[in-house]
Formats: C-alpha cells, structure tokens, sequence
C-alpha cells in the first residue's frame, strides 16, 4: 500500500498550437505518474514565454501580473493537496483539479431544495399548503431574474443581505393582474415559507450558514372578522331564487353553525353523520387540514340544511351530502351574498369558522374549552384569539349602554 504521494505542478504554454503568435497557458497536475491537465484561461506571447522557467519573460506590468497569477495557481493547487491528505482522501491527479475547481463537493442550489421539497412533501402537505409553497417558489425565481439576472443559485450564496432585498421586493412587487399588492403578513408568510426551504438545506448538509440566523419575522397581529347576530341572521332570512346563490348560501351557513372549513364541508358524506353521546345526531369527521378527529353536535340550523339536500340529484351522484362547488367560485358568490344583504365585510367561507367560534358559541355561554375542542384546535390558546375579540365586543356594548345611561341621566336633569 502506498504511503506517500510524489506531486508535480508544472506551468506551460502550448507553443506548438499558437494562433497569431498567441499561445494558450495550462498546468499539469501530476500526482505518482498519472496527469490531470487544466487550462488556465490565458494567453501569451511565444515571444515572452520562457519555457525553462516556465514565467512570462519581463518587467512590464502585463508580465508581471500574468506572473503574480501563474504564481497563485501553483500555490493554491498545493493547497489543495495539503488538503486532501489533512482529510485522508484520496489523493489523485484529478481529485487536486477538482477540489481547486469546487467539484469535489457537491454544490446544491435554490432549485435544489426546491425540487427535493416537492418530492418529500408529496403526500405529506395538502394541496392548499403545497399550493402555497408553488406560489413563493414563483416569487423566488421572479426575484432572481431581476435582481442577479439568474434562475438559479448556489445556498452556499445566500446571505442575511439576499433576505432583505428579498423581502424589499416583495413589497415593492406590483401584480400585473386584478390582485392587490402584498400586505405585511403576507410578505412574511412568503418569507416564512422560504425560510422552511432553507432549513431543510440546513438539515439536510447542503448548506453551512443560516442566512435567517439574524432575521425576524414583523407580523402584525389582527383580529379575525366574523358576522354579528343580526349579520348573521340578514343571510340566514334571505332566499335566493338563483340556485348557486342559495347553495353558497346554505354550505355558509351550515358552516357557521358547525365550524367545519370549505374543504371539509365538501367532503361530508352521510357516513359522517352519527349518533352521539346523547342520542342526538352529531358530525364524525377527521378534518383535512390537520387529520384530527372531531365531534360536533348538530345544531337546529344545520340539520335543516342537511335536509334540505337529502334528495338533491347532484349530490347523491357524488356521494357527498352537499353538491360540489369550488372554493374560488364559493367566495366569488359570497360578495354577491354580501351585498344583497347590505354587509359591509369582505366575506369569504373562513369568516364562517370565526364566526361559529364568536357569534354562535363563545358569545352564547360556550365554554373556551368546550369550542376550542369543537374547533378541533390542539391548544387553547389558539382559540384564545377568539375570546379577545369577544373581550372587544363585550368593551363596544358597555361603550353603548354607558352612553345610553349619560344620555339618560342628561334628560333627567334637563326635566328638572
């Protein structure tokens, strides 16, 4: 077995193929007999080239630089060998080219981990989530085209300062399309999906440094929109003779009633629908978001609504209690609802969730514990954010009856 390795670097110009008195500079990697060569990238003269020092012959400042160079060249293929055997790797003619060329390891990029997230989370993430990783990703490749001119680049580029510049253009980032430019949390939710790329990288040794190391997320909190009672009851009394209107109408209502999202609204079958604990019927469901299991009792409201689609056609076909409508479509018809019914809000399906939690329950002597159990929340103090709004409400009603009372004690003294 070998123990020592002879090294030679040796610098020529290949005299032989000069084109127009220019003569292409390599060196010659030669490690126990066998060669690797490397072209240098440069030309020079015949003339100037001195083949038993192998150097540019002069003093002007063109030699000397070129020599400066050739000089740097040997030191740092040297190093590269000192390298390889501090690491006790193999070291070969070809293994010293490569680790001065950063070939020996291997480089992954932005699109790396991209492509490598997409297949490890298939089948882990849903489809809204997954949806949204393609919508930062788009915005990811938007930002290195016009900022570095580039599709792509190496993790080990990335820097604190790649990270404020990517998040200065996502503000600035104005859509060519019907959409609004991005809000804050909006930003930052791009931002924190990125990040998970990143330390996926981390974790994965593709990359050393975290460039998020010292960044932090600005999310600005706010209070989640839902329907008062007499909101509420303004779209539970209207009927609609447009069918999509009053089927968008009923699966929101039923939603506000039962807490269940879009998806899982859709995706109820009769199956789901059970006896429960006090000989009621109640909803059986694994919900798609999160995979946990929840209970619900069906309230008088949304039992009318199960009845009402218990012979629809469409629906028997699909094996759903509801028939089918796409999300896109469902809260494109809700604005529609909105109006007729003289509400000011920007309705979408979630603010039925909110509302179920506020309105329906918590404002109703629920306890926290019982709707943050309904909601099929994993801690409480995510349906805590619920009973501040309430705190709120329950601040803006004593505002009213305390000016009630002023207005009131005002008119008794003016009597007197």
């Amino acid at each position: 077995m070998r123990t020592s390795n002879t090294l030679g670097i040796l610098l020529w110009a290949d005299l032989n193929r000069a084109k127009d008195n220019q003569a292409s500079i390599y060196v010659r990697i030669t490690v126990n007999g066998k060669r690797a060569t490397l072209s240098l990238k440069h030309k020079v003269s015949v003339s100037d080239w001195d083949v038993h020092r192998s150097r540019v012959r002069g003093t002007n400042q063109n030699a000397r630089k070129l020599n400066n160079y050739l000089e740097q060249v040997t030191s740092d293929l040297f190093s590269c060998y000192q390298e390889l055997k501090a690491e006790r790797k193999l070291i070969t003619s070809n293994a010293i080219k490569a680790r001065y060329l950063g070939e020996d390891e291997e480089n992954h990029s932005i699109m790396d981990i991209i492509s490598y997230h997409h297949e490890d989370m298939e089948g882990k993430l849903k489809w809204g989530t997954q949806k949204n990783y393609y919508t930062t990703e788009k915005y990811v490749s938007k930002f290195l085209l016009k900022r570095f001119k580039t599709s792509d680049m190496y993790l080990r580029e990335l820097d604190y300062n790649f990270i404020l510049k990517f998040e200065k253009y996502l503000r600035g980032y104005v859509p060519t399309d019907h959409q609004r430019k991005m809000g804050n949390n909006t930003v930052m939710k791009h931002i924190e999906r990125f990040r998970k790329l990143i330390n996926l990288a981390l974790k994965l040794g593709w990359i050393e440094k975290d460039p998020f190391i010292n960044f932090k997320a600005n999310i600005i909190k706010t209070e989640r929109g839902f329907l008062s009672s007499d909101e509420l009851n303004a779209i539970e009394e209207k009927q609609f003779t447009i069918g999509r209107l009053q089927l968008v109408k009923n699966l929101f209502v039923f939603s506000c009633y039962t807490s269940l999202s879009y998806i899982d609204v859709i995706n109820l079958t009769e199956d789901n629908i059970n006896i429960g604990i006090d000989g009621e019927l109640w909803i059986h469901y694994r919900r798609v978001k999160t995979a946990k299991v929840i209970r619900i009792p069906l309230l008088p409201q949304a039992l009318q609504i199960i009845e009402a689609y218990k012979n629809n056609h469409k629906s028997k076909a699909q094996g759903k209690l509801f028939p089918k409508i796409s999300n896109q479509k469902l809260n494109s018809y809700l604005k529609e609802i909105a109006d007729v019914c003289g509400i000011k809000k920007n309705l979408t399906f979630h603010i039925a969730r909110h509302t179920f939690a506020t309105t329906v329950t918590l404002s109703n002597g629920i306890p926290l514990e019982t709707v943050s159990k309904l909601l099929g929340h994993s801690k409480i103090s995510t349906t805590q954010i619920y009973a501040k709004v309430i705190e709120r409400k329950v601040s803006d009603d004593m505002k009213r009856l305390r000016e009630q009372f002023l207005n009131s004690n005002k008119e008794s003294d003016s009597m007197c």
